[in-house]
């Protein structure tokens, strides 16, 4: 008889539950949340699963990809479908979700996500981490001049290079604001450093990565959009077509229809929202820096669009999305005229 299995992770314990094809609990249990162990557990438990769910989290992918190595069926789904499935239970417990999460499976309602490589989750660490220290970076700068400004000291524009000096040059003559500043200087120069370095790193890998440096050929594209849109698409094939790419990074309308109500409203931002963010600066760059030899017709804009210009930035990172997973796809460089083409692909 089939059986299907739900786990809920948790950082230590995963509530494990195992249903028959009608429904009924067969197993349910507390497993450490480890590969090993989980593999052990439903060896033991001597019935090969039809499906076992495993809800998207921070163990996840690390569980999905030791599990499936073990010849498991292991399904990836969603958290956001999860959470929908199980609004209208009154009490929510690890328990009881992988008690649903089974169901799911068994039923059949769920949407089975793609779980990174190994090289590609490597690439968003780095990315996470290189936009860690760069919101670090700014927080500092930005502290220092609130803390200053209170002494009316305006610290005004400045550049990377310039603004230590103009730090010094304002909090002359207060003791106790160049203790401050000292002190949250050093803590910037450390930061500038550990960044730069990042920044090396990420650009040593787009020169490496033969699918980033492909990328990379197209107008507004540089390493950190092209790794970032790398990483998180990881294999091309997955997508049934590159007009798919846009709705799976949350870069299409939603729309609500019922009975006489029909309309639709901004993007639905689901999926990687880094993403999201690399393709509409990319977009912005395209649409406000003059690109030598390619016009806005070539990347299927239909020529500047002013009237609601952030709304033409979303559309043209849409539209990126797709010229660039026909570049991944088909394994080609950047060609102006064929770029609407791909646009119907």
């Amino acid at each position: 008889m089939k059986q299907y299995a739900g786990i809920d992770v948790s950082l230590e314990y995963s509530s494990v539950c195992v249903v028959d094809v009608d429904g009924r609990i067969v197993r349910e249990a507390k497993v450490l949340s480890e590969p090993d162990a989980l593999i052990a557990w439903f060896g033991e438990h001597g019935v090969a699963m039809e499906r076992i769910g495993l809800e998207t989290g921070p163990l996840s992918q690390w569980l999905h990809a030791g599990m499936t190595k073990a010849g498991l069926a292991v399904e990836l789904i969603e958290t956001r479908h999860v959470r929908a499935a199980f609004k209208t239970m009154p009490v929510k417990t690890d328990k009881k979700d992988a008690r649903g999460i089974a169901q799911l499976m068994r039923l059949g309602w769920f949407r089975s996500l793609h779980c990174k490589s190994l090289p590609a989750q490597e690439v968003r660490a780095l990315l996470t981490a290189h936009k860690l220290i760069q919101g670090k970076l700014l927080d500092i700068e930005m502290s220092i001049r609130g803390i200053l400004r209170g002494f009316g000291l305006k610290v005004g524009p400045t550049t990377r290079r310039t603004y230590a000096a103009r730090i010094r040059e304002l909090i002359e003559g207060y003791p106790t604001l160049e203790a401050i500043a000292a002190s949250l200087l050093k803590v910037r120069d450390a930061l500038a450093d550990e960044f730069a370095g990042f920044e090396r790193k990420l650009r040593a890998m787009g020169r490496q990565d033969d699918n980033a440096r492909r990328l990379m050929t197209t107008p507004g594209v540089g390493v950190l959009v092209a790794l970032t849109f790398v990483s998180a698409v990881d294999a091309p094939e997955r997508f049934r077509s590159s007009r798919a790419v846009g709705p799976h990074f949350g870069l299409t309308p939603k729309k609500y229809q019922s009975g006489e109500t029909d309309y639709s409203g901004h993007i639905s931002k689901i999926g990687d929202a880094g993403v999201r963010t690399a393709l509409y600066e990319a977009a912005n760059v395209i649409l406000t820096r003059p690109v030598k030899g390619v016009g806005y017709e070539e990347l299927g804009t239909g020529g500047r669009q002013t009237g609601r210009p952030q709304k033409a930035r979303v559309a043209l990172a849409r539209k990126l999305a797709v010229v660039l997973h026909h570049m991944l796809r088909d394994g080609t460089n950047f060609i102006p005229r064929k770029a609407t083409t791909a646009m119907t692909g």
